[in-house]
């Protein structure tokens, strides 16, 4: 029962890297809707996360921008040869953001920006047949981040500031393929943590060619989140000396790796505006997570996760002095690597196609609205690193297909 407890440590492993394993992109209406870029696109206060080296170029004196979205994901798995099959059945996800500027004069501007980067619900079927790995999956991390934007000279500028993250994640799964009580009921284990903090940072230019074309680059560092004394709780377990588990608590780093943006924007006339965003995310930072636990037990968990880009591209076109119409495509990698294709982090290669709109309601306030459908390729993969009871090591893969939905509203005031 102690091999049974060494893979279920591994498989928390897994579930913990899911906070950065998925990056959830939906940090602002407009750029959303121009395909999610931003980093070289003055128009809003949506620079505060994309580029706050732009907030000093916007033109009013105080800019807010703010919204959410709702995300509806699904993901369907199949192996053949078992000729078995499930679905998630995942609760809709509610990613925000909040960014405001304020123009102290015309070489300096301050801000403030609250996001949600990573934050996701992925639940199984109930006693699918790898629930041995993951049942379901629930966790977020917010950011909190004052910002400062400086303009060196009429074509440069920088900005940036610290990072505050909190963060939390629950996570629950059967402790074998086969262990029950007495009753038939499925041993399990649901691992929480809560109240996660650390800090980070970010850091930008803005440079301006010529007034039509700007190029723009930023940076935000790699964060390590220390859980400890997280609870880990056991139900369902036989009254037997054979299975050694009772309630206990854990320590963890939950590692979110760092991003580079570099990004241009281009006015091709008073109509158009084309955008082009390059992201490098350094996933390379999940080499191994450490896992330890209140008992003694300690389990160093490969996952080798490599560095992935994201292509994005996006047009805005100015259909009337009140509406602004928006649309844009992006191609994102994935990370994961041959044999580490784990259930509770089901990300493939996607393509997201993007639209949206801007409403001017009044000459203060505009609304935002934004709609992705994201398309994950097909996949056949497997996670080949689970040891049973028997010590034996067990791969479980087969055919996955997922989908997402992302409709977003928000508003924009200037003042």
């Amino acid at each position: 029962m102690r091999k049974v407890l060494l893979s279920m440590v591994f498989a928390l492993a897994g579930a913990i890297t899911y906070a950065g394993g998925y990056r959830v992109g939906v940090q602002g209406q407009r750029a959303l809707a121009m395909g999610h870029t931003g980093v070289a696109v003055v128009n809003s206060a949506e620079l505060g996360f994309f580029n706050p080296a732009g907030l000093v170029y916007l033109e009013n004196r105080l800019t807010v921008s703010a919204g959410v979205s709702a995300v509806f994901s699904e993901v369907a798995w199949q192996n053949e040869e078992w000729g078995e099959s499930a679905r998630t059945d995942n609760p809709a996800g509610t990613p925000f953001y909040f960014n405001a500027s304020y123009k102290l004069n015309e070489n300096l501007a301050v801000g403030l920006s609250i996001y949600t980067p990573y934050g996701s619900t992925v639940k199984w079927e109930e006693d699918w047949a790898g629930s041995h790995l993951v049942n379901d999956i629930e966790l977020q991390a917010i950011y909190i981040q004052p910002l400062i934007s400086y303009k060196v000279a009429d074509f440069l500028s920088v900005g940036g500031g610290p990072i505050f993250v909190t963060g939390s994640v629950n996570f629950n799964r059967n402790l074998s393929r086969t262990l029950t009580d007495i009753d038939g009921n499925r041993a399990n284990v649901t691992v929480d943590a809560s109240g996660v903090n650390e800090w980070g940072w970010s850091a930008g230019a803005l440079f301006t060619a010529t007034e039509d074309f700007r190029i723009g680059i930023n940076y935000r560092s790699e964060i390590i989140m220390n859980a400890e004394d997280g609870d880990a709780d056991f139900e369902n377990i036989p009254n037997t000396p054979l299975a050694p588990f009772s309630d206990t608590t854990f320590d963890a780093q939950l590692p979110l790796p760092a991003e580079l943006t570099v990004g241009l924007s281009y006015q091709l006339n008073e109509k158009w505006l084309l955008a082009f965003d390059y992201n490098r995310t350094f996933w390379g930072v999940y080499e191994a997570l450490d896992i330890e636990f209140a008992n003694g037990v300690v389990s160093e968990n490969a996952r080798n996760y490599e560095d992935a880009n994201t292509w994005r591209f996006g047009a805005q076109y100015e259909a009337t002095d009140k509406l602004t119409l928006r649309a844009g495509y992006y191609l994102d990698e994935s990370p994961v690597q041959e044999g580490y294709f784990a259930p509770e982090t089901p990300r493939n290669d996607s393509m997201g196609f993007t639209a949206g709109l801007s409403l001017d309601v009044t000459s203060r306030l505009a609304i935002d609205a934004s709609f992705a459908y994201v398309r994950f390729d097909e996949v056949d993969a497997s996670y080949d690193y689970y040891v049973d009871e028997n010590n034996q090591t067990v791969p479980f893969g087969g055919t996955y297909k997922s989908v997402a939905f992302i409709p977003g509203i928000g508003v924009t005031y200037k003042l």
